[in-house]
């Protein structure tokens, strides 16, 4: 990945980076299209280890994410079972449902989608996690609900579980504002490329 295009000190509010980070990302998606999905794809395929068959959750993408939902169909084609999260209280870590293209879903949260009830709950091997900005140690901006913070936490207490943002490029800052509950990743993977913390 290139170096941060962007600085932010621990002086910047969360609510300020997250404002203009917002627009970036926006700016981003949609200037860059299709073809950046795509590298993220091959990115990731092409760095972030998977044992067989691992247990992968995604995210379906609002607003301007990082659509992940090609990338779970082709793991999904590789032996990896794939699943979405559920939100289920306002303090609570999210929960996981076994999830491939083309099953049904329910309106979820926030204008997501999510499995129906009768899926299968999945415990994730590997996270896949949306962000508004990250940094050159891991930690990401998220919209400030701390549900992907309660959920790293909660996982990594009882088992490993990687982490990793998908981002545009151009959402990388020098630093973003963090404290102890936030909980860092362990990749993120770009259109430019991947970076391991």
């Amino acid at each position: 990945m290139p170096d941060p295009t962007h600085s932010a000190t621990s002086t910047v509010s969360k609510s300020v980076l997250r404002q203009q980070a917002l627009q970036t990302r926006s700016d981003a998606r949609k200037s860059l299209g299709e073809a950046a999905g795509q590298a993220i794809l091959d990115n990731f395929l092409a760095d972030v280890p998977r044992t067989s068959g691992a247990s992968i959750a995604g995210y379906f993408p609002i607003r301007s994410e990082a659509d992940p939902v090609p990338l779970m169909e082709e793991l999904g084609q590789l032996g990896h079972t794939c699943a979405l999260p559920r939100v289920v209280g306002a303090e609570k870590p999210l929960r996981f449902f076994r999830w491939a293209l083309g099953d049904p879903t329910d309106e979820g949260a926030f204008g997501t989608r999510v499995p129906v009830k009768k899926a299968e709950e999945i415990i994730p091997d590997i996270l896949l996690v949306p962000l508004v900005a990250f940094d050159l140690n891991g930690f990401r901006l998220g919209y400030g609900g701390g549900f992907y913070d309660r959920t790293l936490a909660a996982l990594r207490a009882k088992r490993s579980c990687l982490a990793v943002g998908l981002a545009y490029s151009v959402q990388e800052y020098d630093t973003v504002p963090h404290d102890v509950y936030d909980q860092p990743l362990d990749w993120v993977v770009s259109e430019r490329g991947s970076r391991r913390f």
